[in-house]
């Protein structure tokens, strides 16, 4: 399985349209060879390289989406497939794009096919989509992008 985006390639930088010194869409991304039998798809960007007086637990979750069609193969700019939004770090349950606040940082968009539809609701936390996903994946990969607001991509 794969996850591609034509805006950025995997490790370069995101362009600044799709963060907070831009107009905060969501990039474009394409999915590729997801498995035949998944029943669903999980959609997650989240940032990892928080400081510790930002959030406590050094991780800010920027999108989280889950039930997407398993046929699902373009997500397109600022529009997100159907599914069931998650809530972010913000309390938002949408897409807040990149905005780190002290240096450059990585932003990981993971991709899991599943093997069942989640029983949640809409506006759950990241940990409770994970906690519901296990023992259900059957593939996942990720795309990883970098912003720096000092060097605006």
């Amino acid at each position: 399985m794969k996850l591609l985006s034509p805006s950025f390639q995997n490790g370069e930088k995101i362009p600044a349209r799709y963060t907070c010194d831009g107009e905060n869409h969501s990039p474009p991304l394409h999915i590729r060879d997801v498995p035949k039998e998944a029943k669903s798809l999980v959609l997650i960007m989240d940032d990892p390289d928080v400081p510790a007086w930002v959030r406590k637990d050094q991780m800010f979750d920027h999108w989280v989406l889950f039930n997407i069609a398993p046929d699902t193969t373009e997500i397109a700019e600022n529009r997100p497939p159907l599914g069931i939004h998650g809530k972010n770090s913000s309390g938002e349950n949408s897409y807040v794009g990149p905005c780190p606040p002290d240096r450059e940082h990585r932003y990981f968009f993971k991709l899991y096919a599943l093997n069942k539809i989640l029983s949640l609701p809409g506006g759950v936390s990241k940990k409770e989509v994970e906690k519901a996903m296990q023992g259900h994946i059957i593939a996942e990969c990720d795309l990883m992008g970098r912003y720096d607001k000092r060097h605006k991509g």
